[in-house]
């Protein structure tokens, strides 16, 4: 399988505090070198950075698209909690026919960031999740003449249908983020893709596996299933200092229980990951505090392995360890400064040297 490349406006892109224009600008010039795709992160804030600019993911998708003609288009990721399934399911077709056969859903079951701070419950959310998924799988399948039904303990659909019909058949690729037991389950049995983000590659080639094994005990062919891989490259012409800069932040997207599992390295007992991950938003600064300080228990060496820091070939060794995990399919968050220079240097020098390998 081809292994693609694609550009992703998230954290990264957002803490620079860019305007709509500079982003599909940035979108323009990755779609004329060589990358596969462009991603677009679905929040409604970033508590750490008060000068970001945070727009509506779908938006910005269907307006990039306008403007571009060869990468897919995918949200990386829609937090699902907060949106119901027949929305999500239509918003997915909408941007599949408007970019021509683009489009792309790529789905998680939310975190607390996007939700509490608006009177949204946090609760349940991996079952609700599972509901999700299986709500916009039928109406992906609907029409005026296939009205659909279902009735779970979240959602229900009562003679149901979509009035428009996606270009990509028989559905746009759905792309699945998960990086717990239950959510792998989900992603090999409902998702064409998986998009996980701060994995190393040991951890990422561990839960590549849980997916295939689950996927063969439910009989699924994932021949051509995308590994896609939210990674971090940071272009500098010193690869050591930038490291140094980078480090304390790398650490921070890599800390989860499971990294930390298939690292052996012991958790920290004043640190509740679960909290974290359920309470934070902006009224609890606190909580980031105490994950920056938990963190800092990842030794360097296993950091160091999960981004690309340095010259062109320095991020070519990286994602080479991931392809060796299992990685098809890159997302690419870039740091430092020179946005646009990033995107050429990354689709001018390292896109084409996997291109010529691969012929």
């Amino acid at each position: 399988m081809k292994i693609k490349f694609g550009l992703t406006f998230g954290l990264n892109v957002a803490r620079l505090g860019l305007d709509e224009m500079q982003v599909i600008t940035a979108a323009q010039i990755a779609d004329r070198t060589n990358f596969d795709s462009v991603w677009a992160m679905d929040h409604t804030n970033v508590p750490q950075w008060k000068n970001a600019v945070v727009n509506d993911a779908w938006l910005m998708l269907a307006a990039i698209g306008s403007v571009t003609n060869n990468v897919e288009l995918g949200t990386c990721v829609t937090d699902a909690i907060r949106r119901h399934p027949s929305t999500i399911a239509l918003s997915t077709v909408t941007l599949d026919r408007i970019t021509r056969g683009r489009g792309i859903l790529g789905i998680g079951a939310g975190e607390a960031q996007n939700v509490v701070d608006f009177g949204i419950e946090f609760s349940k959310p991996v079952s609700k999740f599972k509901e999700q998924l299986e709500v916009i799988e039928k109406l992906f399948e609907s029409d005026p003449d296939n009205h659909v039904n279902y009735q779970g303990k979240y959602y229900s659909l009562v003679e149901a249908c979509l009035q428009a019909k996606p270009i990509r058949k028989p559905r746009p690729p759905v792309y699945i983020a998960a990086g717990a037991p239950k959510t792998l389950e989900l992603c090999a049995t409902y998702g064409d893709g998986w998009i996980p983000i701060g994995y190393t590659p040991a951890l990422f080639e561990h839960h590549a596996n849980v997916i295939k094994d689950h996927a063969k005990r439910l009989g699924r062919d994932i021949s051509n299933f995308e590994f896609a891989n939210d990674v971090d490259v940071y272009f500098a012409p010193d690869g050591e200092a930038a490291w140094e800069k980078m480090k304390k932040a790398v650490k921070v997207s890599l800390y989860k229980p499971e990294l930390l599992k298939v690292h052996n390295i012991q958790q920290d007992s004043e640190f509740d990951f679960r909290r974290y991950f359920t309470e934070y938003a902006m009224n609890k600064p606190e909580l980031m505090e105490q994950m920056k300080k938990a963190s800092l228990q990842i030794p360097d060496d296993v950091a160091r392995t999960a981004i690309g820091v340095g010259s062109p070939d320095d991020v070519i060794e990286m994602l080479e360890r991931f392809i060796k995990a299992g990685t098809n399919h890159f997302i690419i968050r870039f740091w430092g400064e020179g946005l646009y220079q990033n995107i050429e240097t990354f689709g001018n020098k390292v896109v084409p040297y996997f291109n010529d390998i691969q012929k």
